[in-house]
């Protein structure tokens, strides 16, 4: 297997952190998308959607959204397991992933790239250019708010999100609450139960790569 990496941007730490919490050791190439590298000739050769993060499978395939790595790496190695063991638990994981995707990492997305001076005209990640659109990075900033409410309600009723184990929407949303800092936003301190449930996180081996 190879897996492209970009050690700053908050998907491919998904990645990253769920093959850590597999525990196992990929052939992993750095792509910098602050130096342009998913645009070179032979990263579009491998990915040409241009974006991170990808996996090439043992079998050839290649992998470019998180899920589908996720789903492949729990079948290549199940244990310990991070979608889920029984049926509900399964659709919970899914759930609470889709939910951390677009109530968390969407908004986070929209304020920074409609905002930041150094992403004009890329506003959408991929190939394409895309204008900023100022009134979407204020929605954004709303959302992200509104987002770290929904975490505290969850999470003052289990220690995770979707199982009574750490799991792949553990992964998700935690990234996204620590990326949340490049719109300069935080989990407020009122929020005990998000703040020991990240805090949790953070001691684990994989969150710390």
């Amino acid at each position: 297997m190879i897996f492209y990496d970009c050690s700053t941007a908050p998907s491919p730490r998904r990645a990253r952190m769920f093959i850590a919490e597999k525990g196992l050791t990929i052939e992993t190439h750095e792509v910098s998308i602050a130096n342009g590298e998913q645009m070179a000739p032979e990263f579009l050769a491998v990915n040409p959607r241009a974006t991170l993060p990808v996996l090439v499978t043992a079998g050839g395939a290649t992998l470019t959204e998180n899920l589908g790595i996720a789903a492949y790496l729990e079948a290549f190695q199940p244990e310990p397991p991070l979608m889920g063991r029984t049926p509900e638990e399964k659709g919970q994981v899914l759930m609470w992933n889709a939910i951390a995707e677009q109530q968390g990492g969407q908004p986070i997305a929209e304020a920074l790239r409609n905002s930041n001076p150094h992403m004009k005209d890329r506003a959408l990640p991929g190939p394409t250019n895309h204008a900023q659109i100022p009134e979407l990075a204020e929605r954004g900033l709303t959302r992200t708010a509104v987002f770290f409410d929904l975490l505290e309600g969850r999470l003052g009723e289990s220690p995770f999100l979707a199982a009574d184990h750490f799991t792949l929407a553990d992964i998700t949303a935690f990234v996204f609450v620590e990326f949340a800092r490049v719109i300069k936003m935080r989990v407020p301190e009122t929020h005990k139960a998000t703040l020991t449930w990240r805090d949790n996180i953070r001691e684990r081996p994989s969150a710390l790569l």
